[in-house]
């Protein structure tokens, strides 16, 4: 749905964006990540045509941005870090001045307010004042807006910017329910946001793509080792622990707090002893005669990852311009 390729943005001496490249299918939601002043808004400004890229191409539904703008808004709903309301027009009556800049058909505009309403949980503020509600329903107006035409590709950007947490958990499950019905671009510097909301991210640092891939790979990239929580029923803890300090390719086992009758450990593997860690611990607990209740691998934050490639790609270029 979502196509880049060689994208570059440059405002005078200024390079955005640098040559980057990525794709997003139908249905996906994908967490485009990054500082402040990373890249994100401009190049969200480009695939919605708000901007001209300087050099590459960008599609969106199949239309080019450069050459067909008019079938790529069509084709896109666009909620702006500050949602492009008018505070004296009323709910409704916003979303009706919204759709008929969309061109749908009048008869259909009033079914449609209704609709997204409904889906952005507007219904007991349909009639009020835009400019007399939280912002977070200022949010959420700018999102009804964003699919009042019902487009195949929604672009966020910040959409829980400067909301308080409860805020930003119900615009969290509202563009989690619009998964599927659309794809989206979700737009961010919060990590905790992508984590709850997108299956794939693309992290971007400098103008520059340092990272594209699903949240579950980039919590196990370049681990050499493993750590697992690990949870045993029917044996007492000094005997867990040793049972579990004798499988091979365990570099220490760590005893965590305890429920009534269970055993909570952490076990860290050797450096290149991860792959067969859990099958090896499964054995050990059953053979032993014990339950096994919980097994799970324990990654690093997405927060500790984000930091980790920023650093390695901000030490890289000082490396560079060193030896230029």
């Amino acid at each position: 749905m979502i196509k880049v390729e060689g994208l570059t943005k440059r405002y005078a001496r200024n390079v955005a964006v640098k040559n980057i490249s990525f794709e997003v299918g139908k249905g996906e939601i994908v967490g485009f990540l990054g500082k402040n002043g990373a890249g994100k808004t401009t190049t969200m400004r480009v695939l919605t045509c708000f901007l001209p890229p300087t050099a590459g191409k960008a599609s969106v539904a199949g239309f080019d941005v450069l050459e067909q703008p008019l079938d790529v808004k069509r084709n896109i709903g666009y909620l702006p870090e500050t949602p492009p309301v008018y505070p004296e027009m009323e709910v409704s009556e916003y979303l009706e001045f919204v759709a008929k800049l969309k061109n749908m058909p009048s008869g259909d505009i009033a079914k449609r307010i209704d609709e997204v309403c409904e889906r952005a949980a507007l219904g007991d503020v349909k009639h009020k004042i835009i400019g007399k509600l939280s912002k977070g329903y200022r949010q959420r107006v700018g999102i009804a807006q964003a699919i009042i035409h019902n487009p195949p590709v929604l672009i966020l950007d910040e959409p829980t910017s400067g909301l308080d947490p409860e805020q930003q958990l119900h615009v969290r499950e509202l563009v989690a329910s619009l998964s599927g019905d659309h794809t989206i671009i979700l737009s961010t510097h919060i990590l905790s946001e992508v984590e709850a909301s997108c299956s794939n991210v693309i992290i971007i640092n400098n103008g520059e793509i340092i990272a594209s891939d699903s949240v579950a790979n980039l919590h196990k990239r370049g681990k050499a080792f493993e750590t697992v929580s690990i949870q045993v029923a029917g044996g007492d803890p000094v005997s867990v622990r040793q049972r579990l300090e004798e499988v091979r390719g365990v570099a220490r086992v760590v005893s965590k707090d305890s429920k009534e009758g269970l055993v909570a450990l952490e076990v860290e593997s050797l450096e290149g002893e991860k792959d067969m860690l859990r099958p090896d611990l499964a054995r050990a607990v059953v053979q032993s005669g014990w339950n096994l209740t919980e097994l799970k691998t324990i990654g690093d934050s997405l927060e500790e990852i984000f930091l980790d490639l920023t650093r390695a790609e901000s030490a890289k270029k000082e490396g560079e311009s060193v030896t230029q």
